[in-house]
């Protein structure tokens, strides 16, 4: 058992409940064990008053006092026709409170979906959620504007990529969140621990002098640049318990399964939006004065084994690397309603404070060395995109020489666009080259040390990795910070091709494949494209209002005709959202960020001319106090790098952990039962690692004889992925298991499209020519049955055999086979009769083979009889003796498993 363990959220199912004067929200755990309640007052037309019970209720406990509260709050005693209670609504969470003008608002997460799952620690989608009014009617002061602040609100669509876990950390990296989980116990043992009543702390068996499993529960505080709705629990964040807190992030999240000759993987792809400085397009663009940046977002990869689901002895890997607009005061003019606005610098800035003060957050969070990778335009007939550039190298080069030498920011330019427009240059060539010494620069994070074969037989790129190497595994020490103009489309090409290397060492260091080196055209590469195509998608659709315009197929020439029209047509829809919609988005944002709070005695939002002065906090209050130009950095960061500030075991650091010393069979820290709720009747065709994106399933070919390694080079018809068309999720399934196997599934009614995301456009080019999968064929008219029967007959025999019958097999296949059926005609057991025993000629061809198997019905040499250890015969054994009446002495951890059970049930 470990010493330290996550701490889980007791607080996952809400239930409301009205009456005239309050509300009462009534939380529970999964397994509805324990109970919280919040009381919040509804007298009040414009404060939030809300009351938290300490007490823990049980199911018994909350059943009498719901009961209490509806007696008491009926209008007469004893009347039955109008109860006094009544329930509101059910939800999963609180996203948090917000005011306009009049009184406050509850928003409750009423429907969510699960996305992924690390270590056991489902990570959900919200769906859908309520907003509701908490004053009563009766006390309720109304404005003429509230309502329009209401639709403003919720114009930021929380169904569209918000998303939560109960008991993992979103807003930090893996390596962080496992990280702290590897704390010394002397460390953890100095943290204040909250102190239990005496009824709560009493044990009986206290006198038997059996010792108590100690388990350190911990939580961290999030990092508040990722968490969207922490101003909107700013208001209850002191006064309630911290179950209540829900810590919503906003970005992409996505999980995919890669199977390696049956052996589960997962890839993980979380992206993490910065709510500072957040918006649209054109209007939010290089930075504010607090460093932080346009378009900020952080993705990580996370790839582990999912045989093993526990964070102490699974083998988990990550890898993060950062987006963001270049960081200056500049922004683009749209007044002038032009599809590429002349970018203009606001500010100038010759020591380069606000350059200085963005990458001092990333040396607090990512460490050294920071490396920038900076894709805009170097020649333009008119200057446009260079201006940035021009000034981004100097401060880069200022900042520098206040640095050691060995902690220096690295600066890459390199004209993407240049480079695509020429038929000689492969672009993704030269990003494999920049990946790989970025990724050797930066390292990655993995929490097992290394397998022996790596030592044993290194690959010669193995030797000089960076980051920072433990006796438990490697650390990440660094960041690649990848920008453009926009940071969509180059930057998500550019993004993918270092994810694209970094699995490369990630599968090698987790023992999945003999190399650190993946191919394009493999079922693994063509599950991570299409894990970044929908991150990039998603992430373009929040900022740039439209999908990708450029794409991975795009920079390596292979996009299909049909691929430009769909370019324009996104481009014209990015062009739209720009004009048109962008500035609501915009304020939306402002007022679900609590950027803007709305007040009588102030403007409203839409009669403000320019919110600059909402995000520019200097141009309301002047400093106090002014960073040094030449120690630019905060204080103490320098004496640990590498190593980030944010990850070391400083006390600054330990402040934000909270640790409480908890019993290990506590249910507070309890991923197991959390994970597979052996209290709940689950449907196996409804479990999310089946409904899965699957490398076996969606992207291997289904023809016979194909080699099922995921690492195997396939052409590029030969995807499985096409084959699924436009259906439903349920028929899309049932398509999915039918098409898995390798017989070809039969023929369907309904007409299935074969083209895919990755083929369309070359579909029409090879009607005529044979699939290389099976495809479910389409009933057509009576009389072209014939015809298509006729071509089903004629296929190769290379499709539906695996290989040509017609070629007369070589030397070494029929030696071989020559070989297995001499040695089959041996394997079965030989009549010994007096004759032959005589006969010694008989014997002279036969291969003696010596039984290991005990089966007498068993033709497999290689089996064993399964051994029972002596542990699993005394569990038998003892079972045998209480069905029979006699009951042993119990021993030392069933008293601890019923000391437990006395504690958790009746006390």
């Amino acid at each position: 058992m470990p010493t330290s363990a996550p701490i889980l959220n007791c607080v996952q199912k809400l239930v409301l409940y009205e009456t005239r004067a309050r509300y009462f929200l009534v939380g529970s755990n999964q397994a509805e064990t324990k109970y919280r309640v919040l009381k919040i007052d509804r007298t009040e037309p414009k404060d939030l008053v809300i009351i938290d019970d300490k007490h823990v209720y049980n199911q018994q406990e909350v059943r009498e006092l719901l009961g209490r509260l509806d007696l008491g709050n009926r209008t007469k005693i004893g009347q039955k026709g109008s109860s006094g209670l009544s329930r509101s609504v059910s939800a999963f969470g609180i996203v948090g409170f917000v005011r306009f003008l009049e009184g406050y608002y509850i928003v409750l997460i009423t429907k969510r979906r699960k996305m992924a799952d690390i270590g056991g620690h489902s990570i959900y989608k919200i769906e859908d959620t309520n907003m509701i009014y908490i004053p009563n009617d009766s006390v309720r002061v109304a404005h003429p504007d509230e309502a329009r602040y209401g639709r403003i609100f919720q114009n930021v669509d929380l169904s569209s990529n918000f998303y939560f876990s109960y008991s993992y950390d979103l807003s930090h990296s893996l390596q962080y969140n496992l990280t702290v989980l590897k704390m010394p116990s002397e460390m953890l043992k100095t943290e204040e621990v909250s102190t239990q009543s005496r009824q709560d702390s009493f044990d009986i068996f206290e006198d038997e002098g059996l010792p108590t499993q100690v388990v350190y529960g911990i939580s961290n505080e999030p990092y508040a640049k990722y968490v969207w709705n922490a101003q909107l629990l700013e208001k209850i964040k002191d006064n309630v318990h911290p179950d209540w807190l829900l810590y919503v992030i906003h970005g992409f999240c996505g999980q995919s399964k890669l199977l390696i000759y049956g052996r589960p993987v997962h890839v993980t792809l979380i992206a993490r939006r910065s709510s500072k400085f957040a918006g649209t397009r054109f209007l939010k663009r290089g930075a504010n004065c607090e460093g932080d940046v346009a378009n900020e977002v952080e993705t990580e990869q996370i790839i582990h084994d999912a045989s093993v689901m526990s964070f102490t002895a699974g083998s988990y890997s990550s890898y993060v690397q950062v987006r963001g607009s270049v960081p200056l005061y500049w922004s683009q003019d749209i007044s002038t309603m032009m599809p590429k606005p002349p970018i203009r610098l606001d500010q100038a800035d010759p020591y380069a404070h606000v350059a200085a003060l963005h990458f001092d957050q990333m040396l607090q969070r990512f460490g050294s060395p920071i490396i920038i990778l900076n894709l805009v335009k170097k020649r333009e007939k008119r200057k446009h995109e260079n201006i940035l550039s021009e000034e981004l190298y100097p401060a880069v080069t200022y900042l520098n020489q206040f640095l050691p030498p060995e902690h220096h920011i690295d600066y890459i330019a390199w004209d993407m666009a240049r480079y695509t427009k020429s038929k000689l240059c492969n672009v993704l060539d030269r990003l494999s080259l920049i990946a790989e010494n970025v990724v050797k620069r930066t390292g990655f994070f993995v929490n097992r040390p290394d397998f022996y074969c790596n030592t044993a037989r290194p690959d010669e790129r193995w030797g000089d990795l960076g980051g920072y190497s433990t006796a438990s595994g490697r650390m990440q020490t660094g960041v690649l910070r990848t920008n453009c103009v926009d940071c969509l489309d180059r930057t998500n090409t550019a993004q993918f091709m270092v994810g694209k290397c970094a699995l490369a060492y990630q599968l090698y260091t987790l023992g999945m494949i003999d190399k650190p080196r993946l191919q394009f055209d493999t079922d693994c590469v063509r599950l991570f494209e299409e894990l970044y195509e929908d991150h990039g998608d998603t992430l373009s659709l929040q900022y740039g209002g439209s999908q990708l315009v450029h794409r991975v197929k795009t920079y390596r020439k292979i996009a299909p005709w049909t691929q430009h029209s769909k370019d324009i047509m996104q481009t014209l829809s990015r062009y739209y959202s720009n004009a048109f919609s962008d500035a609501d988005r915009q304020d939306a944002i402002n007022l679900f960020l609590q950027v803007f709070q709305p007040s009588e005695s102030k403007p409203h939002l839409w009669e403000l001319p320019t919110d600059f002065y909402l995000h520019h906090k200097n141009t309301m209050v002047l400093p106090l106090e002014r960073r040094s130009y030449t120690y630019w950095w905060t204080g103490g960061i320098l004496s640990y790098l590498p190593l980030p500030y944010d990850e070391v075991p400083c006390e600054e650091n330990k402040k934000k952990l909270t640790v409480r010393r908890l019993n290990k069979y506590d249910e507070s820290i309890d991923t197991y039962t959390e994970f597979f709720r052996p209290y709940e009747l689950s449907c196996f065709d409804d479990t999310f690692c089946l409904a899965m994106t699957n490398s076996a399933r969606e992207f291997m070919p289904k023809t016979v004889g194909i080699d099922p390694s995921p690492f195997t080079v396939r052409k590029p018809e030969e995807t499985g992925k096409s084959v699924l068309g436009n259906k439903s999720n349920k028929e899309e399934t049932i398509l999915q298991r039918k098409t898995a196997a390798s017989a070809p599934p039969p023929p369907s009614e309904e007409a299935i499209s074969s083209s895919s995301d990755d083929d369309s456009g070359t579909d029409k080019e090879e009607e005529g020519a044979p699939s290389q999968r099976s495809t479910p064929v389409k009933l057509t008219e009576v009389g072209d049955s014939a015809r298509m029967q006729e071509d089903f007959i004629h296929q190769p025999m290379r499709e539906a055999y695996g290989l040509n019958l017609l070629e007369f097999p070589s030397e070494d296949d029929l030696l071989i086979y020559k070989r297995f059926v001499h040695l089959g005609q041996n394997q079965h057991k030989v009549e010994r009769s007096s004759q032959q025993k005589t006969d010694s000629r008989y014997f002279e061809n036969v291969i003696s083979l010596n039984h290991i198997s005990y089966f007498p019905n068993d033709s497999i040499y290689e089996t064993q009889e399964p051994k029972v250890d002596r542990k699993s015969r005394e569990i038998f054994e003892s079972h045998v003796q209480a069905g029979r009446g006699l009951v042993q002495s119990l021993c030392k951890d069933d008293i601890l498993m019923y000391r437990e059970y006395i504690r958790n049930r009746c006390m």
